[in-house]
């Protein structure tokens, strides 16, 4: 979009310099200046370019979280709506990988769960839907692999355990954070495939980071 809104800019100002370098015709009449077509050339490159504007406001703030969660800067890119016709996989989001083996500090959000992560941002954060939590943990998981963790189940018991700290980050209360990340827990977690889940996250399991944010809180010896 950004480029069609450039690209209408480019004629618009063709049309003004073609005025300009031809203010009378073979008649030796003066020519009006062309008001109507660049204005609404520039009217459609507004049009065009204020998606993008907008996306690039969400994903600033949504790499600001992210920034947080990992602990160095981060990217958060949002997908297009180009790239739904060429993005077909099932993923919600992903992080690539070096061929050292380090991942990208950024991470490619689906375009449905971007759009969950924005009502989000705009709701008062009492009473998330089931989409909206599902996209802040997309969010919280897909920071966890920007961090360095490869394990997609590893990577699901540490997010879960900053889904709280993720929705705080999204201007939720810490009361409503926690009930969101106990939703996620307690409801989403264990409809997950098995490659995301694993026994040793649990209270006081091997996966257990004894973190404020856990679902589960602080468990008791």
């Amino acid at each position: 979009m950004v480029v069609i809104a450039l690209a209408l800019v480019v004629a618009a100002a063709a049309l003004s310099v073609r005025w300009l370098t031809h203010q009378r015709d073979t008649f030796g009449r003066e020519r009006p200046f062309p008001y109507l077509s660049i204005g609404l050339l520039g009217l459609v490159a507004m049009g065009a370019a204020i998606p993008s504007y907008l996306r690039h406001q969400e994903e600033t703030r949504l790499s600001a979280v992210a920034s947080q969660l990992v602990g160095e800067p981060a990217r958060v890119h949002c997908q297009t709506f180009g790239q739904t016709f060429t993005q077909l996989d099932g993923d919600l989001g992903f992080v690539r990988w070096g061929k050292d083996g380090v991942p990208e500090h950024q991470t490619f959000i689906k375009r449905e769960q971007c759009g969950d992560l924005k009502s989000y941002l705009k709701s008062d954060k009492q009473h998330p839907n089931p989409d909206q939590v599902v996209a802040v943990h997309v969010l919280t998981h897909e920071s966890m692999h920007m961090r360095g963790i490869t394990s997609e189940a590893d990577a699901e018991c540490a997010a879960m355990q900053r889904d709280a700290q993720t929705a705080e980050l999204l201007g939720a209360s810490p009361s409503a954070a926690m009930d969101l990340a106990r939703t996620y827990w307690q409801i989403d977690y264990p409809r997950m495939p098995a490659t995301y889940r694993t026994l040793d996250c649990k209270p006081g399991g091997p996966l257990d980071e004894h973190l404020a944010t856990a679902p589960w809180g602080t468990p008791t010896s």
